[in-house]
């Protein structure tokens, strides 16, 4: 008998490969494991086509938001029966001279002058602001007549980027032959802040009020939530308050995003009267929320860390706080820091617990206080979206994009703080 076909052992013959039905049964093997790799790659087909798709619609959406259309407008202050000093125009009183000016009914005269009786309707209603601007880095306007760009009107916007009325097309196509019109950068929409009229609001407030909230909630929630996985994890005993808190962490961390704003409503405003919508009071609300992310996240990264360290480390004679502050916490630092990624970038884009607290609210200034009143990029997305104008449109994609470079910016310095302090063994 060949050795090849001789029965086990056991009594059992050995499988014969070369069989028809085990040829079978391998090929099905492996079609099987083709269609399970052709599977796994339509899927990353799939969610990579999803992103391509919603990146390439914000940008088409959002790269007119950064985009103004500016009228040529002649100014002659003179004719227009404006007289004013221009040595008091270079003077420290030369803002409140200007606001007594009544430069928008200058303005309003200097269009119809140029662009005929409906002229005014072309223009925006901050077009002021510009010869307000234009009067104080050239005092010698009031003296000579001059051409000065100013914001066109939202109709007038709208059509020049292809998304207007058959009227303001007409509009948009006499201007433009007449060499009045023009397309320019948009510096105001990443200096300014919230406006009612969709040509002079800025993303600078609602991006400035983040960056504080963020600041606050990293302050407090990345300590407590390190100090407390520390705690948990090298000094707590094993006993069943141990289990309850550890429990009620986990359940912390999968409750809804509006309870947490519903508890900020009742303690930082109802209890301690805290003010209303400021970034204070929002980032408490999100380090709350974001806490029990950053402790089960540390309190993996530190179990985690090899015994041989700890071993080591006493071995040549450490104490126990040195174990851990010197060995076993720089090592867990990078799995600390990814649990921090994470949660700062959920509190980054909720809305819902910010609205709860009062962070709705029309903000026409950027706030310099953590106490100022102020609103976050989410929050101001969501307002612009539930505007009727057209103009709000693509300023709500515009605020996107800003929102995404944030959250890109602020993971890419986490990812490189956690590879800085990477150790690898």
């Amino acid at each position: 008998m060949n050795s090849a076909e001789a029965p086990s052992p056991g009594g059992r013959a050995p499988t014969d490969w070369r069989s028809a039905t085990m040829q079978r049964r391998v090929r099905q093997r492996y079609a099987a494991e083709r269609r399970f790799r052709l599977a796994g790659l339509a899927a990353v087909v799939l969610s990579a086509g999803f992103l391509v798709f919603l990146l390439v619609t914000m940008v088409a959406n959002g790269v007119r938001g950064f985009t103004q259309t500016e009228l040529a407008l002649t100014i002659d202050l003179p004719a227009l029966g404006l007289r004013l000093d221009p040595a008091r125009l270079n003077s420290a009183a030369a803002d409140l001279v200007l606001v007594n000016a009544g430069l928008p009914e200058v303005t309003e005269r200097a269009a119809r002058n140029s662009f005929g009786p409906q002229g005014a309707a072309l223009l925006s209603e901050g077009a002021w602001l510009k010869l307000r601007d234009a009067l104080k880095a050239r005092p010698e306007l009031v003296s000579a007549p001059a051409t000065i760009y100013v914001p066109a009107a939202t109709d007038i916007d709208n059509a020049a980027k292809g998304a207007g009325s058959i009227t303001a097309e007409a509009a948009v196509a006499r201007l433009t032959a007449a060499g009045k019109l023009r397309t320019v950068f948009n510096l105001g929409f990443l200096t300014g802040a919230d406006s009612t009229d969709p040509t002079l609001v800025g993303i600078w407030g609602a991006l400035k009020g983040s960056l504080l909230t963020m600041l606050v909630t990293l302050a407090l929630a990345f300590p407590v939530g390190v100090l407390a996985a520390l705690y948990l994890e090298e000094y707590a005993p094993r006993n069943r308050w141990t289990d309850l808190i550890e429990v009620s962490i986990n359940n912390l961390a999968a409750v809804p995003s509006i309870i947490f704003g519903l508890l900020g409503l009742a303690v930082f405003l109802g209890t301690f009267n805290l003010p209303r919508s400021a970034p204070l009071v929002g980032g408490l609300t999100l380090a709350l929320m974001t806490m029990p992310v950053i402790v089960i996240a540390g309190r993996n990264a530190i179990k985690g860390v090899p015994p041989s360290i700890r071993d080591a480390a006493f071995g040549i004679g450490a104490s126990p706080v040195q174990v851990v502050f010197h060995h076993v916490l720089p090592l867990a630092l990078p799995g600390i820091l990814t649990g921090t990624i994470i949660g700062m970038a959920r509190a980054l884009g909720e809305t819902a617990p910010l609205l709860m607290i009062g962070m709705r609210a029309f903000i026409a200034a950027p706030p310099d206080r953590l106490t100022d009143p102020a609103t976050v990029l989410p929050v101001q997305i969501f307002l612009w979206s539930d505007e009727v104008s057209r103009g709000f449109v693509e300023k709500t994609s515009a605020a996107i994009i800003v929102l995404l470079v944030f959250l890109l910016a602020m993971n890419g310095f986490a990812i490189y703080l956690r590879n800085r302090f990477e150790t690898r063994w």
